[in-house]
Order: structure tokens, then sequence, then C-alpha cells
């Protein structure tokens, strides 16, 4: 197969973010690639509310000017969804076709699903198969996304002069992103940290076996301080960064720093439970490691804090293990590399 390159495109609460990706001759994930351009620009608040385009001429806007300033090679992009109105859960269907897959999920889920079918998108993606009750199963991923949280993202980026060519789920493209090398062989959990929502999602040698949107994110803390010690966002912002988790110090600082402490206290609680949840119910298998990525994982002691709660190893995301990154092409502004984990893992989509 001959080179090609592939844009991802990550819509997030605050920042739009872009990755141009080429993919050499080979097969699968094993063909060699390289970060070819990388680009960010901030949105306005309120353009991006939980993971939903609400002003989509806001963010057409800022994407028609990211391009121009970018000098993308193509405006062809595949986008991402992940909210908590997609559902990701284990189902097993009769066996069916590849093929013939997709055309059937409306019929096997019916009454499963907490929307109704005609107001859904679906996907199926299989990982084993085993021999039921009623013969030849498959086991697998389901992928339920309410239509019109997905219609308004694309409706949004096609208002750029941008072209679609595939929706991914933001959980998966996580998981090509990191879980490569001997982690696509280990159960990890991935914990993306973003602005307003939070991705857990656990990879079981390679395969996607929990997907779960947490409504959190770093800008949860930066509002708590904001409103505790009574100053401005942008001021809230550094402070929580300045502070980190478990400050005990005392003067002007120690009413932010408590409000540091409680709001991060309850998003790490959450990411605990759904990590506990997992490995409770799969003995055979428990989480073995914790992988950080996005902007808010960077608050200091997060990932310290996270490994006395689950008492595994965490760390954070090596997003470019094994790709060559172009000179020049990784000019991050708000955060470190593990912020392009989400559109780098989207542009691998089409190359797996």
């Amino acid at each position: 197969m001959a080179a090609s390159r592939v844009i991802g495109l990550d819509i997030g609460s605050t920042m739009v973010r872009a990755a141009e990706m080429e993919f050499g001759k080979g097969t699968d994930m094993a063909r060699p690639s390289t970060l070819v351009r990388y680009a960010e620009a901030p949105l306005p608040a309120g353009a991006v509310r939980d993971g939903e385009v609400t002003q989509a001429e806001v963010v057409s806007t800022t994407l028609r000017q990211l391009w121009a300033k970018a000098k993308f090679g193509t405006k062809d992009v595949v986008i991402g969804v992940g909210n908590q109105r997609v559902l990701v859960r284990e189902f097993d269907l009769p066996w069916l076709p590849d093929n013939q897959i997709k055309q059937a999920l409306p019929f096997h889920v019916q009454g499963v699903l907490p929307m109704s079918t005609d107001d859904a998108l679906l996907d199926f993606l299989p990982i084993s198969e085993f021999e039921g009750r009623s013969g030849r199963t498959l086991k697998g991923m389901l992928v339920a996304a309410q239509r019109d949280t997905v219609n308004t993202n694309v409706l949004a980026v096609v208002g750029a002069g941008l072209r679609p060519t595939m929706v991914d789920l933001n959980a998966f493209a996580l998981l090509r992103s990191v879980c490569r090398g001997e982690l696509a062989h280990r159960t990890v959990a991935v914990v993306d940290v973003g602005a307003n929502l939070t991705h857990v999602v656990v990879s079981q040698g390679g395969i996607p076996r929990l997907a779960r949107t947490l409504p959190a994110g770093g800008q949860a803390v930066t509002d708590a301080v904001s409103a505790a010690a009574g100053i401005g966002r942008l001021e809230a912002e550094d402070a929580k960064r300045a502070l980190g988790i478990g400050y005990n110090g005392s003067g002007d600082a120690t009413v932010a720093a408590q409000a540091v402490n409680e709001s991060a206290q309850k998003l790490l609680e959450a990411v605990r439970g759904t990590i506990g949840f997992y490995s409770n119910s799969n003995r055979q298998a428990p989480v073995e490691a914790v992988l950080l990525t996005g902007g808010g994982a960077d608050l200091p002691g997060f990932g310290q804090y996270l490994a006395t709660l689950v008492r595994l190893p965490v760390q954070v995301a090596d997003v470019l293990a094994g790709v060559r990154v172009r000179k020049g092409s990784l000019p991050l502004t708000s955060g470190g590399a593990s912020v392009a984990a989400l559109p780098i893992g989207l542009a691998y989509g089409v190359a797996a």
C-alpha cells in the first residue's frame, strides 16, 4: 500500500486540535507513521458543550482560520465523537457476516437502548465468538450515538469547507494512539482528562473492553478555584497549575488550594470507581496500569494521587512512541504532547 496522509480532527470543549499523519507502506498498525503537521486553536466559551457543538458557525470559523494558518495538505478529515449521549457497552449478537452486522443491528438492539433506534447511529465492534444457546454468537462492543449529537459536529466541519471522511469513537481513537507496542498486549486503562469531559477506556490485549465518559474535567477544578478565591478564570487556571493537588501551605493560597484538592478528588474518585468496576468484573484480567492523556492530566499531583487510589502504576502516555515527528510539526501551546493523543488516534483509524 502506498504512503498516505490522514488528518485527525478533535473538537473539544475549549480547543480544536488537528494532526496530519503520513503512513508508509505496510499493513495495519505496523505501518510506519510520521506526524507531518499539528495545530490547535482555542474555542470561545460555550461554542462546544459536553462534547457537542452548540455554535456551529463559531466552530466553523475557528476551523477555517486553523486550516489557513497551519497549511494542512488536505481538507479531508476524520472526526471523533464521545460524550454522555454516546453509549458503549458489551453486547452479544447472533453470528453474522461482517457486511450484514450494521444492517441487522437496529432489529437486535430494540428495547436495549435508552433511545429510539430511529434516533441512533449504531455500530458494532466484534471481539470474539462463542457457541451460545442459540448457536454461533458474536461478542463485541455496541456503540450507539444520538444522531443529532453527531450531525451537529459534522455540520460545523462541513461549514468550514472541510470534508469528513469518517466519524470515529473518541474512546477507540485513544487506544489506537497509546496502546501500541508492548502495551498492546496488556490490560491498561487510558484516562483522558479534557476540559469538561474525562474518558476512561480499558484495553485488554489491544481490544477495547470498557469505555466511560465522565461529565467533569480540568475546567471543574479551575471553576472551583475561581469561585472559592473570587478571581477570574485565567487567574484561577494559573493558580491551579501552580498549587497542584496536595498543597498544604498557609496564607492567601489556602482557600484556592482547598478548592483544588476537593474538586480534583471528586474527579479522581470517579476515575477510580470506573477502573475498579472493570477490574472487579474481570478478575481474570484486571487493569495492570493506567495511562494519562489530555491537558487536565497535567495538573501537578494528579498522577500520583490516582496511583495511590487505584494502587497501580500511573504514567503519562507516550503518544509519540514509534512515531517519526517532522521538524517543527508539533508547536504545542496548551500542554504536553499528550493533548495530541486524540487527533493522532483518529488518524490511525483510517490506517488500521
